[in-house]
């Protein structure tokens, strides 16, 4: 049992404010040597909770000094149209990362339009050659969500190796290459899942608990080993009292008792995802200009890798 004083509390948003200012030095380094960032956002209807995501994420590149180009397409869009603006996109080289904001209109197929964009250019890292390049240890454009839990553990914790970790959920998004950034990080990593068996006594194993399965309140005391640090990924919004309100997949208030440290939910993961969108879009700059850069002041300079 831990004192409730000893817990750490991990802030996402400070940790976001940091990873931007990191964000906006190199942005300053890559103008000096003719780049500016350029990111393009595609937002395809108007779902309300997409508009919020694109307005943040358009503030942050703002605030950083990437360039941001929006494309705001009415739902009814086709595909073959959708499919001829990543191509304009992915030849243009003022536009270095190209989001296409999730969920997509039904009739649009989400899987062919991701892999229609450049993976150079792929700032969320879904494309297959982004994905396998992961599994594989190399440098690629990687998922936003799980490269911002890695930064969180690693300040948190600093030296990862030799840890336990384990994952709750499998997805594409964020189950999978969580698992595959902390096997890179020389964790021992089991993911599980709904068809796991012992779910609880495996959970209780983990000095590293990442929960991203969508279910509220999951994850209560009993299933924490004591001292595990908890990477809590679930939003979920749920009735309670008469009033709405976002929870995790963790039970925030029990896991206290357990933990040496947590990410609240909300003000832990979620800042992270939009940092990491704009570390992608400087990454993906530099990818795409080996050549010049590698004979620049900006080379040698100190440059976060992708984590």
């Amino acid at each position: 049992m831990n004192s409730l004083s000893s817990v750490k509390i991990i802030d996402g948003k400070a940790a976001a404010a940091r990873v931007l200012r990191e964000v906006r030095i190199e942005v300053e380094q890559l103008m000096r040597v003719g780049i500016q960032p350029g990111l393009a956002v595609v937002l395809v209807g108007c779902d309300p909770a997409s508009q919020v995501y694109v307005r943040n994420k358009v503030l942050r590149a703002e605030e950083t000094g990437i360039r941001s180009i929006e494309h705001k397409l009415p739902a009814d869009t086709g595909e073959a149209a959708l499919l001829e603006l990543i191509e304009r996109l992915n030849a243009d080289p003022a536009v270095n990362g190209i989001l296409v904001q999730l969920p997509l209109p039904r009739h649009i197929d989400e899987h062919r339009v991701l892999q229609a964009i450049d993976p150079l250019k792929d700032v969320d890292g879904f494309h297959a050659e982004n994905v396998g390049g992961l599994s594989q240890g190399r440098e690629v454009l990687t998922p936003c969500t799980p490269a911002g839990c890695m930064r969180l553990l690693q300040d948190s914790c600093g030296e990862l190796a030799g840890k336990h970790a384990v994952v709750i959920g499998r997805s594409n998004i964020v189950g999978k290459p969580m698992a595959a950034l902390l096997l890179k990080a020389h964790c021992t990593v089991t993911v599980v899942h709904s068809r796991s068996s012992n779910l609880r006594e495996l959970c209780r194993q983990a000095d590293i608990l990442v929960a991203a399965v969508g279910k509220p309140r999951l994850v209560d005391a009993s299933w924490l080993k004591p001292g595990a640090v908890v990477i809590d990924v679930g939003i979920n919004r749920i009735e309670e009292d008469g009033k709405s309100r976002l929870v995790g997949d963790v039970d925030f208030d029990s896991a206290l008792s357990q933990v040496s440290a947590i990410t609240p939910v909300p003000g832990g993961v979620g800042p992270m995802t939009i940092a990491y969108l704009m570390q992608n879009t400087v990454t993906a700059a530099r990818l795409q200009r080996p050549a010049l850069l590698s004979h620049s002041t900006f080379a040698e300079a100190s440059c976060p890798s992708i984590s």
